[in-house]
């Protein structure tokens, strides 16, 4: 088929942007992320989801991955809840000590890690659409199925939210 490696080309064009997107979209989990992106390009390469050209190609794709990542939240959830097992926080492995040169500089980045996930979903989700994988407004509008307008208010309370609790915190280590 003609096609097929013309549309695996645009996959690996921007798979790297897409990798970070599936993080994104998966609370930083590397294994769900994984496991969301493989379904994505399946989805793609089996014409499960067809782009129709209405969008870029990498708009449009990151909507599948985040409808997706949704889909598999939602299973999980619902796998959680006929289990009724607890949450074990236990789980995750500890994080390594950095050496003095680098802590400072890993616990910037783990304040504005910390601070992201503290966001509504809608703001941490556009902050990543337009900041980390360079999309403009409209675009992560688009991805995220919402208006422009509803995208830049959920960006401009994202920057607003984020600036304040970081600036809270460098207080609070004063």
């Amino acid at each position: 088929m003609a096609e097929e490696p013309d549309l695996e080309s645009q996959l690996a064009a921007v798979h790297a942007a897409c990798w970070g997107w599936a993080l994104a979209c998966a609370g930083r989990d590397r294994d769900r992320a994984s496991d969301v992106l493989q379904e994505a390009y399946a989805r793609v390469l089996e014409r499960r989801a067809r782009w129709d050209g209405r969008s870029s190609f990498k708009t449009w794709l990151f909507g599948v991955v985040r409808m997706i990542a949704l889909e598999e939240r939602r299973f999980a959830a619902l796998r959680f809840l006929r289990a009724r097992a607890p949450l074990d926080p236990s789980a995750a492995p500890p994080s390594a000590r950095a050496p003095d040169s680098e802590l400072g500089a890993r616990e910037r980045a783990k304040a504005l890690e910390e601070a992201l996930r503290a966001l509504p979903e809608r703001q941490r989700q556009v902050l990543h659409l337009v900041f980390y994988e360079g999309l403009s407004l409209a675009e992560a509008a688009e991805v995220m199925g919402i208006s422009t307008g509803t995208a830049s208010q959920h960006y401009d309370r994202g920057k607003a939210a984020l600036a304040a609790r970081l600036a809270r915190e460098a207080q609070v280590r004063r």
